[in-house]
Formats: C-alpha cells, structure tokens, sequence
C-alpha cells in the first residue's frame, strides 16, 4: 500500500479511537497534516473502504476501521509509544512494594488496567514452565520432614511428609545438598531424570527417605492446577459498552472461562514478544469483536513462565496498550528474577 494512504488510515484509526465517531474526509484535512488536497484524501478513503480496511456504519457518515484496518495500523507500528517518567515511577514503585508473590500478582493486575483503561489479566506463574531456584528440607520433628520449593518465578511450595523412621540430620543435610546441586537451573519436566540415582547414593536404610521427598519434589512441580488468571478492570469494559454491536454479557461470560483466556493467552505469547489478536482473529466467537494484548514474561532469554495482557474493544488505544504490557512484564520478570 501507498504511504500517503497508509497515513490516510493511521489518522482514521487515531482519530477514530480518540473520539469514537466516524472519520471524515473533512476532519482529516483539518486534524492532519496530510500535505494533499481533500479530494485525494476523499480518493483514498474510497480505495481503503473497496479494500476493506475502513467501511461506513451509517449512510453519509464518516468511515471507521474495520477488523484488517486495525491489524495493517499494528503490524505499520515501527517503535513502541514511550512511558511517561510518571508512568515508569509508578510501576516501579507499585511492584517493588509487593511482599510476596501473590501480592506481586495482584498489585500488577491492578496497574496494568490502569494503565490501559482496559481489562488486564495476568497468568499466575506456571511450575511446570519454571526453573528450580532452590529446595530446602526443614525437620519439624523426629517424624515429619518440610520440603519448600522455590522457583525462578517466585513460586513458593511446600510439602510436609511423614516419615516412619527418625530422621537424620546429617543425611537430611546431604540430601538437600545433593538435590540443589542436580537440580538447580533445571526445568520441572527434566528434574526427575536429574534425580533419577540420587536414593543409589545412600545407605539403604537411608533410601526411603531419599525417594519420598524426591516423589515430593517431582509431583509438586508436575501440578497443573495452579494454571490460572488473575483479572481486574472489567468495569472498564462496562464503559465501552458502545463499542460494542451486541451485549457485551458473551464476553463477560468468555472472561469468566479461565480455561479459554489461558488458551488465548498461551497461543499468542510464546515469547517476550507483545502479540496482539484483532476481532475475527479470536478464536473464541464470544470475543470476535474484542482485541487481546499479550506477551510473555519472567524465566530468561527470552522465555517466559507465565503470560499477562488487557482485553478490551477493537476500538483501543494499541500503541498506548502494546508499551504498557511490554514496560509490566519487564518490570514483573525483574521482581521475580531477583
């Protein structure tokens, strides 16, 4: 496509979102240094419309983007719109405030809809995409062992067992060291193969211990019921109810099926990269004329853990949307890195 109506649609998407009115011909050339005349911007709206990047709501109305205009106006999206130093300050001192991990969780769900005016929703950090960070075993009495999981995410977890013969210091203490040095770093699907001849390396009178808290360490991370999101900001929804042909109750109820949103969510942020899903693209007709920001975020190079993003109209401020996303994961995958 040309430039000049490449512009041409860029202003209708700007203007339309700023003011969710019909664009005219007449309001470009008055908004828009477009630097032509009127009736070549009249000339271009016409071939955007017959290419079906812009249609007419209403008879003599002005044109608005449809479903492919928005999707050409992301991919043209060369830089991401920066973060005021107030924005910044604000995530920066929100998140680094949080106590725990589910604090962290629930502070960024609430800062990203409002940064966005949208419905933000964060996955909570995944065990089973985590890496190991450190395991410690406590004795809490001469029966009963506590096996604390830490992970690259954040993710604390703990298991008590109860064992039959009175524990050992010392082996307790070998244990947790042999553990940490085969499993650090390590992937949750690879840590059973690590540990696979760690019981081999006791006494036998030792090994039933050994194998119970490594079953332990093993099942806790192969746990999937921990896969689930956190929301905030759906009353922002609510005050885009225009924007909205139907109800807005079916996209409601698809918010309300986590299992959905997960799958979105999941398909569209493989990496640290911000994706962005336009109406029809959506799988889930429910959510046919919504738009989802996402990206990935915490673990390294590139690989994140868990997923996080805002839904909202296919009327949205995307630039403004895809920054705020992208500045709250790197912040989030920091807390969590350190």
């Amino acid at each position: 496509m040309a430039d000049r109506r490449l512009d041409v649609l860029r202003a209708i998407v700007e203007d339309y979102v700023h003011t969710r009115e019909p664009v005219g011909s007449k309001a470009l050339v008055e908004r828009h240094s477009l630097g032509v005349s009127p009736a070549t911007i009249r000339n271009d709206m016409a071939v955007l419309e017959e290419s079906g990047y812009i249609h007419q709501p209403h008879t003599s109305a002005g044109r608005v983007p449809t479903d492919k205009g928005y999707r050409l106006f992301v991919d043209q999206l060369s830089t991401f719109k920066p973060l005021s130093p107030a924005e910044r300050g604000a995530i920066q001192h929100l998140l680094e405030g949080a106590v725990d991990l589910d604090d962290v969780v629930e502070r960024t769900v609430r800062l990203l809809a409002q940064l966005t005016h949208q419905v933000a929703v964060v996955q909570y950090p995944s065990l089973r995409n985590s890496a190991l960070r450190h395991v410690e075993l406590v004795p809490l009495s001469e029966h009963r062992l506590l096996v604390v999981i830490i992970t690259d995410a954040g993710r604390v977890e703990q298991r008590a067992l109860e064992v039959d013969t009175p524990l050992d210091l010392g082996v307790v203490a070998e244990l947790r060291a042999r553990i940490n040095a085969g499993s650090i770093g390590r992937r949750a699907a690879d840590i059973g193969s690590a540990l696979e001849h760690t019981s081999g390396r006791f006494a036998p009178e030792h090994r039933p211990l050994v194998v119970r808290v490594v079953e332990a360490l093993t099942e806790t991370l192969r746990m999937d019921a921990e896969e689930r999101i956190v929301m905030a900001g759906t009353a922002n929804l609510a005050r885009s109810d225009v924007d909205f042909s139907r109800t807005i109750g079916p996209v409601l109820e698809a918010l309300e099926e986590q299992v959905v949103l997960l799958r979105l969510l999941q398909e569209m942020a493989e990496d640290d990269a911000v994706a962005v899903s336009i109406g029809e693209e959506n799988r889930h007709e429910s959510l046919s004329e919504a738009s989802i920001v996402a990206t990935a975020y915490g673990g390294g190079s590139g690989e994140g853990v868990a997923r996080l993003g805002v839904l909202g109209p296919t009327r949205m401020d995307y630039p403004s949307a895809m920054t705020s996303v992208r500045a709250v994961a790197r912040y989030l995958s920091r807390i969590l890195a350190g």
